[in-house]
């Protein structure tokens, strides 16, 4: 009798069960007009010549005083970058582009509803836009150098200029995502010691005119409550001179900005000369565990990386008209949709509604009217694209020459469908991977360089050295087979600087696990721990498994989520799938799948047995879920996220929670009464 394999494992370690995809080379019609054809930028941008290669990044701004220290490592781990130096945000994404590009448009802001007119913004419109608010800011606000403000906005051109007016006075900014509640909000007001809030009075989702400015009520009542009062609320209107909103102004302490602006026509503010390591602005996680956590990030250093990387990595220059289609509340809103576009005078697309509305073509309708030819989206839209209006791609005349997927890893499946059907077969792909604290790019392919893999992110983009480590600080190297915790071992400019008034907590969180020598200043000896899991393909390519806590042991085998949830997408009737942890007495874990089906399929035992087979296939049978759930739809968040938790709390029969700020909070009734009558 054979002896049974004994599968070894630790907590950190995931045996990974997936085969690795084929290469796909770029179209030969891809130009890579940035420096993507130069081979010689990894070897630009070795550990051998760290720090000193971010000055390539650091050189493609405006510098009122150069900096006389690359990297700043006497506090470490906070890095203080280009030390020394003096620069101003605003002015490197405005002013300096004045001179030859004062007529071209820097944001086309599309409005949800069709009959309204898409606005064309040019450079000399922001400068003179954001100037004027920067006034208001500073005389009627009262706001300085160093102080912070919250930002609770939607999706719209006053975002921007209200993020650039800040930046053009030194004040330090915190935008809060426009779907999250009135609470969230004041836990960011609190924590930041914000006296000012911009908010908006409303703005449109889905078709239907939303009352914004209620939230603000909340945001200050809540805030006040914890300690923190807020002296004004400024309120832009979303048509202007009209007041949109349900929620009557509050007297003495709600002012609306378009009334105000009026009073500073043609006001011009002189940029603040900033120092390099000052702050720019604080982005706090969404706090779906503890307290969230206020990640600080400083002015030359970020401005240099997101400005570095949207030009090597997304390829973007100042004739492309270029589209995140992410929302600027979060991080990958700040850096590439907002700063690292208009730091290289390029068009950026801001669009106020959701993708599908009011069908599913309307991303691509969007595309052709602006000839945008960079699309850059999350694998969460290009799922719900995917199922709800697979054959809408056809239907519209664009042309990207590069796309890039954020967020979260992509299935191998539905970047296939990507790059066919929204690529056109033509496009280049970058699946991005990167967090809130990293400002910017950790690992990606380079699309003029190297081959695209599936559900692959890729090398470390330059200057950035990823290792992956067992529990134990052991280093699991190329093509190992197993997962553990992927870390970067060098300061790069776009790391957040610190949690914001918690340094212990900063140091704790992110440098403590693998350093064995708390007092040194040797960056060396303080690798960045990312906490999530990964594994690194023979070739050097990683594939990111998602968080180390998103894994499912099973028997003694450690199962990534995102594993299991990939194979399930090989089945042609899979939109989109979701794996929640449940207690098992016998396994410890068992799997749970729940699944939301392409238009036009039934839901039957035979589809759900069919995925099952399809996970046991592409994977094992340790992997089969306990139950395939086929639902109407998943429970997500405004953002387009599933959520998880919801769906783990009803396998393990626990309580849901709040589901209220849920974007469909009613299926989740659905799918725990389809639960429930299950065990009748």
């Amino acid at each position: 009798m054979a002896e049974k394999k004994v599968v070894e494992t630790t907590e950190n370690e995931i045996a990974v069960h997936w085969q690795e995809e084929g290469l796909f080379y770029p179209s030969t019609k891809f130009i890579a007009q940035a420096n993507m054809t130069d081979e010689t930028i990894y070897d630009r941008f070795s550990l051998d010549n760290f720090p000193e290669c971010f000055k390539e990044y650091a050189d493609m701004l405006d510098w009122y005083k150069y900096w006389d220290t690359t990297l700043d490592t006497s506090d470490a781990p906070c890095w203080k970058w280009f030390v020394g130096g003096e620069l101003n945000v605003s002015y490197n994404c405005i002013d300096r582009h004045l001179e030859k590009n004062r007529n071209k448009t820097a944001i086309h802001f599309v409005p949800e509803l069709l009959e309204e007119k898409t606005e064309h913004i040019t450079y000399q419109e922001l400068y003179v836009r954001v100037n004027e608010f920067a006034a208001l800011l500073r005389d009627f606000a009262g706001l300085k150098r160093g102080d912070r403000v919250t930002i609770h906005m939607p999706m719209s051109a006053e975002l921007p200029i209200t993020m650039l007016a800040c930046a053009r006075l030194g004040v330090i900014h915190s935008v809060v995502f426009g779907g999250f509640s009135g609470k969230a909000c004041a836990d960011r007001i609190e924590d930041s010691n914000s006296r000012v809030l911009i908010t908006m009075d409303s703005y449109y989702r889905g078709g239907k005119l939303l009352d914004h400015k209620a939230n603000a009520d909340i945001s200050c009542e809540l805030a006040e409550e914890a300690g923190q009062k807020v002296d004004k609320v400024l309120v832009w209107e979303r048509y202007p001179g009209k007041y949109s909103s349900k929620t009557p102004m509050v007297d003495g302490r709600d002012y609306s900005v378009n009334t105000i602006l009026k009073d500073y026509y043609g006001k011009i503010i002189e940029p603040e000369r900033m120092k390099a390591e000052e702050p720019l602005f604080l982005m706090y996680t969404s706090g779906t565990t503890g307290k969230p956590k206020g990640c600080q990030h400083g002015t030359g250093g970020y401005l240099s990386y997101v400005t570095g990387t949207s030009k090597y990595v997304q390829d973007i220059q100042p004739e492309d008209v270029y589209w995140c289609a992410a929302d600027i509340g979060w991080i990958t809103g700040h850096s590439y949709i907002v700063y690292g576009p208009l730091s290289l005078g390029a068009s950026t697309v801001i669009y106020e509604g959701i993708p599908t509305y009011p069908d599913a073509g309307r991303c691509w309708k969007i595309s052709q009217d602006l000839g945008v030819n960079i699309f850059h989206t999350s694998p969460t839209a290009i799922r719900a694209l995917r199922k709800v209006g697979p054959d809408e791609p056809k239907k519209y005349d664009f042309e990207f020459k590069h796309m890039t997927t954020v967020g979260e890893p992509i299935e191998p499946e539905v970047w296939k469908w990507y790059q066919k059907e929204v690529g056109k077969g033509k496009a280049a792909i970058v699946d991005t991977y990167w967090q809130t604290e990293t400002g910017g790019f950790l690992c990606s392919t380079l699309p003029g360089l190297k081959p695209m893999k599936p559900g692959s992110c890729g090398p470390g983009v330059p200057g950035i050295h990823p290792i992956i480590f067992d529990e134990n600080g052991k280093e699991l190297g190329q093509g190992a087979g197993k997962a553990g915790n992927i870390c970067i071992q060098n300061p790069w400019p776009g790391i957040f600087q610190t949690i914001w008034g918690d340094r212990d907590r900063f140091v704790d969180t992110y440098f403590a696990r693998y350093n064995t020598k708390p007092d040194s200043k040797d960056w060396r000896d303080w690798p960045y721990l990312t906490g999530d899991a990964a594994v690194q393909a023979e070739d050097g390519y990683f594939r990111v498994l998602g968080r180390i806590d998103d894994v499912i042991n099973v028997s003694g085998h450690r199962l990534g989520t995102k594993e299991i949830e990939s194979a399930s997408l090989c089945a042609t009737e899979v939109a989109e799938a979701a794996v929640v942890p449940v207690k098992d007495d016998i396994k410890g874990h068992v799997p749970d799948l729940y699944i939301s089906l392409k238009p036009g399929i039934d839901i039957t035992d035979a589809v759900a047995k069919k995925i099952s087979d399809t996970v046991c296939d592409e994977i094992g049978k340790i992997a089969r879920p306990r139950k395939v759930w086929l639902v109407a739809d998943m429970p997500k968040t405004r953002s387009g996220k599933i959520m998880r938790r919801v769906l783990a709390s009803i396998s393990n029969e626990k309580d849901v929670g709040d589901v209220t700020t849920l974007v469909n909070p009613d299926i989740v009734k659905e799918i725990k009464q389809q639960y429930d009558n299950s065990k009748k």
